[in-house]
């Protein structure tokens, strides 16, 4: 088991969630699992955790998909910039989950990074296929083959992700173990 997948003692978390003194936010491509994992973080952290995707439909009274479908991208992303910018500037800590777009928009970013804790949590693009295959609510799916979609978004977005000061890499496995990897760069980071 490699050093960063090794479980901290819960006085390690209860130590390390002291030291967490603003949001941290997951950013990373749809499928990567940031609302699963950041569900997890938020549990052992014992933190709030929220869903900017859930935040934005509540708000919106919509379901993502309908906001797509009647008002378009820029749209939602206006929207998504909103809601994550009143989530952050709470200034409590807690775990905020992004939709794989927000961390783009460079008002966002520069919100995310100069106000919260950014987690890039990464995968390669065969888990990516295999879990948002699973739900068919992803509008940016619905206009193509998934695979040439999401391995073009992946390219188009690094260089965005990248900035987020928390690398993690995700693969097949329970959620435990990605949230133990979290919990290390926030350690490391911190």
């Amino acid at each position: 088991m490699e050093d960063d997948e090794a479980t901290l003692s819960s006085d390690e978390i209860t130590a390390l969630a002291r030291r967490i003194d603003r949001p941290v936010v997951l950013v990373g491509m749809m499928g990567v699992g940031k609302s699963s994992v950041g569900r997890k973080l938020a549990q052992l952290l014992h933190l709030g955790f929220v869903d900017a995707d859930d935040e934005i439909e509540s708000a919106a009274q919509m379901a993502i998909p309908e906001i797509f479908a009647t008002y378009g991208e820029p749209y939602f992303r206006d929207g998504e910039r909103r809601v994550i910018a009143r989530l952050i500037g709470s200034g409590c800590a807690q775990i905020i989950a992004t939709g794989g777009g927000a961390f783009c928009n460079a008002e966002t970013r520069a919100l995310i990074l100069g106000k919260a804790i950014a987690v890039w949590l990464d995968s390669d693009i065969d888990t990516l296929i295999e879990r948002t295959a699973r739900r068919g609510n992803r509008p940016l799916l619905q206009q193509g083959d998934p695979r040439e979609i999401l391995t073009r978004l992946r390219a188009e977005r690094e260089p965005y992700y990248s900035q987020a000061p928390i690398h993690v890499m995700s693969g097949s496995g329970p959620q435990q173990r990605m949230a133990t990897k979290v919990l290390r760069g926030l350690e490391a980071w911190l």
